[in-house]
C-alpha cells in the first residue's frame, strides 16, 4: 500500500476510528503509561514531535500530564488530523500544538524537539530502507540525545509464536466470537500491507536511522515498543 492508498484508508476510517480501537484500549493504555515515565525527565517546556498520530490519543495523554509541553502533530490524513484538532480543542490544549497535515518532509523548519513518538506507523513501510530513512527523518527533527519512542506490530511470520499470537490477537479483536476465516483474513492482510518483521530486525532499522541501540520496553500481543536516543553524529542526507 503506497502513501496515497494508506492516507485514503485512514481518511475513511477516521469517523469511527476511536470506537474501533476500544478493544485495544488496554494495550494502548499500558504503552502510554510507560511512555509517561520514559519521557518524565524532559524539561518542563519540552517540545514533542508526534508522527502519524491519527486521532491524537498519545498527544492527549501527554498533554494532560505535562502542562508545560508543546507538541508538533504530523498526520497526512486530513480527517484524522481534524479529529485530533477537535480533541485538543475540547480538552483545552490546542494552543500548545502545531498541526501539520502532511509528512515529515513537508514539515516547516522548526527548532529541534526533545522527543518524538511514532506509534503503529513505520510498519506500513514495506521497504526496510524506506523505513530506515523514515526514522532518519525523525532523528533530524530531534536535538542531540533526543528520545524516540516507537511502537509497531512485530513477529517472525510463520513461526510457532506467530501462529499462537495470531489466534490470541484475532480472538481478542472479536471478543472470542471469531468468525470463520478470520485468522486467514488477518494473516493475508498483514502479509500484503504490513511489514511484520522480527523485533530484532525492527531494532536494527531504527538504529540505522540514526539512533543508539533501541531498548524494548513493552510488548502486548504483536505490539512491541522501543525507545532510543538520537546519536550525536548526524547529517542531513
Amino acid at each position: 500500500m503506497n502513501q496515497d492508498e494508506l492516507k485514503a484508508v485512514f481518511d475513511q476510517q477516521a469517523p469511527g476510528y476511536e470506537r474501533q480501537q476500544q478493544r485495544l484500549a488496554p494495550v494502548h493504555d499500558g504503552l502510554y503509561f510507560q511512555l509517561q515515565w520514559i519521557l518524565s525527565g524532559l524539561p518542563r517546556s519540552a517540545r514533542i514531535l508526534c508522527v502519524g498520530l491519527g486521532a491524537g490519543a498519545e498527544l492527549s495523554y501527554l498533554a494532560g500530564r505535562f502542562p508545560g509541553w508543546s507538541f508538533t502533530a504530523v498526520e497526512p490524513s486530513e480527517a484524522m488530523l481534524s479529529a485530533c484538532r477537535r480533541r485538543a480543542e475540547t480538552e483545552g490544549f490546542a494552543s500548545r500544538c502545531m498541526f501539520h497535515e502532511g509528512y515529515l518532509e513537508s514539515l516547516p523548519d522548526v527548532e529541534p524537539h526533545d522527543a518524538a513518538t511514532c506509534f503503529m506507523v513505520s510498519q506500513f513501510m514495506l521497504d526496510p530502507e524506506v523505513r530506515s530513512r523514515f526514522f532518519h527523518a525523525i532523528a533530524m527533527r530531534l536535538r542531540t540525545d533526543g528520545i524516540l519512542v516507537s511502537a509497531d506490530l512485530a513477529s517472525e511470520v510463520g513461526s510457532i509464536e506467530y501462529q499462537a499470537l495470531l489466534r490470541t490477537w484475532v480472538t481478542m479483536l472479536h471478543a472470542a466470537d471469531v468468525p470463520p476465516g478470520a485468522l486467514e483474513k488477518t494473516h493475508a492482510a498483514w502479509t500484503k500491507d504490513v511489514a511484520m518483521l522480527p523485533p530484532g530486525e525492527v531494532k536494527s532499522i531504527i538504529e540505522r536511522g540514526g539512533f543508539d541501540r533501541p531498548v524494548q520496553f513493552y510488548q502486548a500481543g504483536f505490539v512491541h515498543a522501543w525507545f532510543a536516543r538520537r546519536l550525536v553524529q548526524q547529517d542531513a542526507g
